[in-house]
């Protein structure tokens, strides 16, 4: 751990360079009513992808940006969402947020049911042509990029394991950013990328940390609200660990290294001030500056 510790100290200035950039934008999003509703597919402490958009809304919340947050979480099931987000477009939210690129198809269907209402979805990079609504994505390769250097510094045997969810939004940006950082530190390491094609199931992803960890990867990172279960077995083996998404340290204190947090308070600022100016969609809105790289060993 102690040769791991100097090697890191070397990367802090370059981990520094990504940490620096977010800070709210904040025009006036203004005083006054505004309600938001987030429909989400985990719960809303999970330590990954929703935890990030609950822990931003009530950012601006507590700035006064917004009056009002309602959430409904835990809606994998894509139905279930779909009932929810009509509900709150229903009941007169200013913005409701489907967060999940597997509530696409969903809001295609029923945004145009409600041209007066606001709708905001991620991670996706297609509004489907309609004017009311937007898509979000953050530019997680960059912070990925940054922490697969670090991993590679940090491993030992040069085998990196990635376990991911499935190949989209910024799932996969983070992982191909991970592998590429990996691969800039040392061009010859073995990085193992293992795609369970779901973002929910803890087993599965217990099994691929298992599996990559067996073939030699002293160090792990992964991607979803399903790396509660990979993070488990490094925790057991000893195996380094580094997050996306939302800070995981309370996960395993001794064995995440950093996790790269997403700040979509950045983002949500810049729609919600569109929609106080009349723009109720239509654009995408990306940024490599809305996340930060919190904590190392």
């Amino acid at each position: 751990m102690k040769k791991r510790r100097t090697k890191l100290a070397i990367l802090i200035a370059v981990f520094a360079l990504v940490a620096a950039a977010c800070s709210s934008g904040g025009d006036d999003a203004g005083d006054g009513d505004f309600r938001i509703a987030i429909v989400a597919p985990s719960a809303s402490n999970d330590l990954a992808f929703t935890q990030s958009i609950v822990d931003a809304a009530n950012v601006l919340k507590e700035s006064g940006v917004i009056s009002e947050v309602a959430i409904t979480d835990g809606t994998f099931v894509v139905d279930d969402a779909a009932v929810a987000i009509r509900g709150y477009a229903d009941d007169g939210y200013d913005l409701v947020i489907a967060h999940g690129s597997q509530y696409g198809g969903s809001l295609q269907e029923i945004a145009p049911d409600f041209p007066e209402t606001s709708f905001a979805w991620g991670t996706s990079a297609d509004t489907f042509g309609l004017p009311n609504v937007y898509s979000y994505e953050a530019a997680s390769d960059q912070g990925g990029r940054v922490m697969g250097i670090m991993a590679a510094a940090l491993s030992n045997s040069d085998v990196v394991g990635i376990v991911g969810p499935i190949e989209v939004g910024d799932a996969k940006l983070y992982v191909d950013g991970f592998k590429a950082g990996v691969l800039i530190q040392k061009p010859g390491a073995d990085v193992r990328v293992n795609y369970i094609d779901s973002f929910s199931d803890v087993a599965l992803a217990s099994e691929a940390a298992t599996s990559l960890i067996g073939a030699g990867a002293d160090v792990l990172s992964g991607t979803a609200q399903m790396v509660v279960g990979a993070v488990g077995v490094a925790k057991t083996e000893g195996v380094l660990w580094f997050g996306t998404q939302a800070n995981q340290t309370s996960l395993a204190p001794e064995i995440v290294v950093a996790s790269q947090v997403y700040h979509w308070d950045v983002i949500l600022e810049e729609i919600i001030n569109n929609v106080k100016d009349g723009k109720l969609g239509g654009e995408l809105r990306q940024r490599g500056a809305g996340h930060r790289i919190q904590r190392w060993l």
